[in-house]
């Protein structure tokens, strides 16, 4: 196992960093480094300029129209945008769903579907948890009835992220009530424009709209748009989970953060105390492990051999550095970490403090919103659970 980057690798990082300082908006990144709110137009200009170098589906192929990436050179990429305040590649369409259509859709359905995917033009939204069925993805009952040439489509989805921005949505659905419940669930592409549909939103505790509720009301959805076999939607949404997972674990971002935590703890003061040095010193420590682990599986990839099935612990030690370096900057601003008042913001006004500085005002937002990390995906106590199972036998 070798971990340290070849010449051409790091070559390759330097261009990568170039190109993302000349092509990155400043109001952007600008954005991204002091955690205020991206907008719409934020997430897919950034979307459709990656895309225009055909580097938004840098993770593809090149026979799909992809970069071609060796692992290490997506990880190098991950890196490099995520430090210089990149936002968040939004993982739904290229990240999440194009991958299942190259392995299980059929010609037409990849040359449909994928350009826009590539190109950042369309976005995509992921139709999994329902009220009841979180972590435990097989009891979905949103049902789709095949009548002729078209699935008659009625349930709800819930916690859809980014929800009402949403053009297309891939969708578990249960076509199937015989045998176990994994083996009556279908894979299916779903027009958020079709009638029938409606998107409601779920109010945050900072007043953000995140995530969303959808409804289906005898929506009619083309049999085209099934992804491979009726009742075989629970092998892919497991190769799909494989990605989401790994994703979740965003070593780079936390790295980022590591390092705006370090500014905040220094302009406020505490960086010097000892007991606040070695919160910060175990929370680099397990940076570091989590880039170990990644790194690991990378150079398993590399080598040819079978990657490290430890999809589940990158989602669950990333989720939790999450929440710790959300923490630490609470409790580095102190009493100047306001619960964000958003339309106050927008104007820019905080408040007289004295001596208080503004951009810490969104911390409290950050913290809260950071508690979900470790439900989402599939809670970490079912992670861990499946670890149990497949890695420790």
């Amino acid at each position: 196992m070798d971990l340290s980057f070849t010449p051409e690798e790091q070559k390759f990082r330097e261009e990568i960093r170039a190109w993302v300082k000349e092509n990155l908006p400043q109001e952007i990144s600008h954005k991204v480094h002091n955690a205020l709110e991206l907008t719409r137009d934020d997430l897919q200009g950034w979307a459709r300029i990656l895309g225009k170098k055909g580097w938004l589906g840098y993770g593809w192929p090149k026979e799909f129209g992809g970069p071609g990436w060796t692992a290490i050179q997506r990880h190098l990429f991950e890196e490099e945008t995520a430090l210089a305040g990149a936002p968040r590649i939004i993982p739904f369409g290229p990240v999440m769903v194009a991958p299942v259509i190259m392995a299980f859709g059929n010609a037409e359905q990849q040359k449909r579907f994928l350009p826009g995917i590539a190109s950042g033009e369309v976005w995509w939204s992921q139709g999994y948890s329902e009220p009841g069925s979180g972590s435990d993805l097989a009891s979905v009952k949103t049902r789709a009835e095949r009548k002729g040439d078209k699935y008659i489509v009625n349930g709800q989805k819930t916690w859809t992220t980014l929800g009402q921005y949403g053009d297309w949505m891939f969708n578990l659905v249960r076509t199937s009530n015989e045998g176990k419940p994994q083996t009556g669930i279908s894979f299916l592409l779903l027009d958020m424009k079709s009638p029938g549909v409606t998107v409601r939103p779920i109010k945050l505790l900072d007043g953000s709209h995140e995530v969303n509720e959808v409804f289906f009301d005898n929506v009619e959805v083309p049999a085209e748009n099934l992804i491979g076999e009726e009742n075989k939607g629970w092998t892919y949404a497991k190769h799909l989970l494989s990605h989401e997972r790994t994703n979740i674990a965003d070593v780079n971002r936390a790295k980022r953060e590591l390092e705006r935590l370090k500014r905040i703890a220094k302009s406020e003061g505490v960086y010097e105390d000892p007991r606040f040095r070695d919160e910060i010193a175990k929370l680099e420590v397990d940076i570091v492990a989590l880039e170990m682990m990644v790194l690991r599986v990378l150079s398993a990839a590399t080598s040819g051999k079978n990657s490290l099935d430890v999809a589940g612990l990158l989602k669950i030690r990333g989720s939790e550095i999450q929440q710790r370096y959300s923490e630490l900057m609470m409790l580095a601003g102190g009493a100047y970490s306001l619960p964000l008042i958003r339309e106050a913001m927008e104007a820019g006004w905080q408040g007289d403090f004295p001596g208080g500085n503004p951009a810490l005002a969104p911390l409290a937002s950050t913290f809260f919103n950071m508690r979900k990390t470790t439900i989402y995906g599939g809670s970490n106590e079912v992670q861990r659970n499946i670890v149990a199972q497949t890695v420790l036998g």
